[in-house]
This record gives structure tokens, C-alpha cells and sequence, in this order.
């Protein structure tokens, strides 16, 4: 393979690396939801995302069980570094996880 198609292929993985972790999931209609510090309702609220938000998600753990649209669940989806959301209010199409567990 010659050095531009060895860049080509590389450029090719690179991209789609990069859109594997862009996926984002919606925040259920018609609600603010609380961002906290950690994975459970009583960790201190970091920021609060406006109606209509999308987050994507880097990990999930369980934490505090919460009770939303989407269902009761205790598992917390970290959408940013020391930044957790509650899953019952993101549109994952799955009761379960869909990203690796935080370590």
C-alpha cells in the first residue's frame, strides 16, 4: 500500500472513531434535567439542561434508583467529566446499559 492510501485508511478509522462517540440521545420532552456531581440525587446540582438538550453518553454506574418517562432505574449515564445524569430521563431505547461502565 502506498503512503497516501496507508493516510487514507487511517484518516477513515480516525473519522469513524470519532463519530461512534458522537451518539447522542435525546433528554425526554418537556423536562429540565438536573446535572449532578455524581450518580444519585444527592450529589450536589453542577448545571441544569434546558428542554430539547441531547448529551452524549461516556459511561454509565449505578447509583440512586429514580423514577422518570423512561421508567424507574438506578443507572446514571456520565455525559462529562463529574457530570451524571439519571437514565430515566434519556431516550436510550434500552432499560439496560448502552455505554461501558464508569470505572
Amino acid at each position: 500500500m502506498e503512503s497516501s492510501d496507508e493516510e487514507a485508511v487511517s484518516a477513515t478509522a480516525t473519522v469513524s472513531a470519532t463519530a461512534a462517540q458522537l451518539v447522542t440521545y435525546p433528554i425526554a420532552p418537556g423536562y429540565a434535567v438536573n446535572v449532578r456531581s455524581g450518580p444519585g440525587t444527592s450529589y450536589r446540582i453542577v448545571r441544569v439542561l434546558s428542554e430539547g438538550s441531547r448529551v452524549s453518553i461516556s459511561c454509565q454506574r449505578p447509583g440512586d434508583s429514580v423514577s422518570g418517562p423512561y421508567g424507574t432505574t438506578n443507572i446514571w449515564d456520565n455525559i462529562a467529566n463529574g457530570e451524571y445524569v439519571s437514565d430515566a430521563y434519556v431516550k436510550t431505547g434500552s432499560d439496560g446499559y448502552v455505554a461501558p461502565r464508569c470505572s
